[in-house]
C-alpha cells in the first residue's frame, strides 16, 4: 500500500473532513493546506495528484494519536523518515489504544484470521529474534476491519 492509499483509508474510516485532516498534520507541528491534503488524496492517475513522503505520513500519523488520546507534555515524537508498515500499524494501534484482542476482532471483521502470537511479532524490534514484517495484506485487511467497524453498511470502496 502507498502512503496515500493509508491515508485515504484513514480519512474515510474515520469520516475526516479536509480541515481535520489539517489539524491533525498540525498537531505534530506541521503546517500543511487544504489544497496539500487535497492532493494527497487523489488518485494516482489524477494530474494534480501529489505523492506523500514517508516523514509526511509519519507526522499524520503522530497527529493521529494526539488527535485520538490528547497531546503528550513535554517533547513531540520525531517524524521516522522511512516508514515501514510495522511502524504505520504500531502508530494506529497506539492512537486507538487497542489491545492485542481488540486488533484480532477487527481482523476478523475484514475475514482475517490472525494468531496472537504471530500479531505480537509486528510489534517487535527489528532486531528481535521473533520480529516479522508486516505485509500490505496486514495493513490493508485492519483497515478494512476497522471500516467495518466504525461504518457498518458501507461496501469496502472510498468516496
Amino acid at each position: 500500500m502507498t502512503n496515500n492509499d493509508i491515508l485515504r483509508r484513514v480519512r474515510y474510516t474515520f469520516d475526516l473532513k479536509d480541515s481535520v485532516m489539517t489539524e491533525i498534520f498540525s498537531l505534530a507541528d506541521l503546517n500543511v493546506t487544504d489544497e496539500q491534503v487535497i492532493r494527497w488524496l487523489k488518485k494516482e492517475d489524477d494530474e494534480s495528484f501529489v505523492k506523500l513522503s514517508d516523514t509526511e505520513l509519519a507526522v499524520f500519523l503522530n497527529g493521529f494519536i494526539n488527535f485520538k488520546r490528547g497531546k503528550r507534555e513535554g517533547e513531540q515524537p520525531k517524524p521516522e523518515e522511512k516508514l515501514s508498515n510495522n511502524i504505520v500499524f504500531q502508530k494506529l494501534r497506539i492512537a486507538l489504544n487497542l489491545k492485542a484482542e481488540d486488533i484480532l476482532e477487527i481482523l476478523q471483521l475484514a475475514d482475517f484470521r490472525l494468531s496472537k502470537h504471530e500479531l505480537s511479532a509486528f510489534f517487535r524490534k527489528p532486531e528481535n529474534k521473533h520480529y516479522r514484517e508486516c505485509k500490505d495484506q496486514i495493513i490493508r485487511n485492519f483497515l478494512l476491519g476497522l471500516q467495518h467497524q466504525l461504518r457498518p453498511g458501507s461496501d469496502g470502496s472510498e468516496s
